[in-house]
């Protein structure tokens, strides 16, 4: 994405609210916050409309976005502070790496919203909807943990559908026009554009079950990044 003017200075104002190595707080969230209710994990929070606007409906919640994307990362940063907002926490991470951050079951809800829907089959284990990186939130999850889910690709969103169930999750709410009877919960600001426009915006739920052998879990080795596809791909600053 576009180059932000004064990134270092930018996110040297927020430092307070990013989390230089995450790794060292693993099992050790909810001291950043010991009166929170629930830990929530938002991968790829772009410029953070969405977790600004639900942190601050949900002041009792403890919210850790993850985003790979500094200059997308340093206006979702902004947001909260111009809030006022002291229950978000910001990793400049990969979603590959979430078991480095987190300990078993110390999360109780992860939000994906318009993730990139790598289209092209030979991409498709990239897809942070495929089986394995499913499997690989279990591992942070707590049983009954929740994934809420979000895209305006129908494609990815019924390849999602049979993916969820694979990995040991229930699905419910499943809607493929969220806001067709009117606006429906918080928009990101790439939702609101799209929506504008027309396109229907899915969503589905997916409840972690108890299961007596977890799924085994493949290693997903390094950054995600890849060349730019086509025009369906989801920049961070769109998010």
């Amino acid at each position: 994405m576009r180059k932000k003017p004064n990134l270092i200075p930018r996110m040297d104002r927020c430092r307070d609210r990013m989390i230089p190595d995450p790794v060292e707080l693993r099992g050790h969230w909810r001291d950043l916050m010991p009166q929170a209710r629930e830990l929530r994990v938002e991968l790829g929070c772009g410029k953070g409309r969405f977790t600004a606007e639900t942190a601050g409906l949900e002041p009792d919640v403890l919210f850790v976005a993850v985003e790979r994307v500094p200059d997308a990362m340093i206006v979702a940063m902004e947001r909260v502070v111009e809030k006022g907002l002291s229950n978000v926490f910001f990793v400049d991470g990969d979603a590959a790496r979430l078991r480095d951050y987190f300990a078993p079951r110390e999360a109780d809800r992860i939000y994906i919203n318009f993730c990139d829907p790598w289209p092209s089959n030979k991409h498709a284990r990239r897809r942070l909807t495929h089986e394995n990186f499913l499997v690989l939130y279990r591992g942070v999850l707590r049983d009954g943990g929740q994934i809420h889910f979000k895209t305006d690709n129908r494609e990815l969103f019924e390849y999602s559908l049979f993916q969820f169930p694979k990995a040991g999750y229930e699905l419910s709410e499943v809607t493929r026009d969220l806001h067709g009877n009117g606006v429906c919960g918080i928009m990101t600001d790439y939702e609101e554009k799209f929506h504008d426009l027309g396109t229907p915006i899915n969503r589905c739920v997916g409840t972690k079950l108890h299961l007596e052998q977890e799924p085994k879990f493949r290693p997903i080795a390094g950054p995600r990044d890849l060349a730019p596809q086509d025009g369906s791909k989801v920049l961070a600053e769109d998010r």
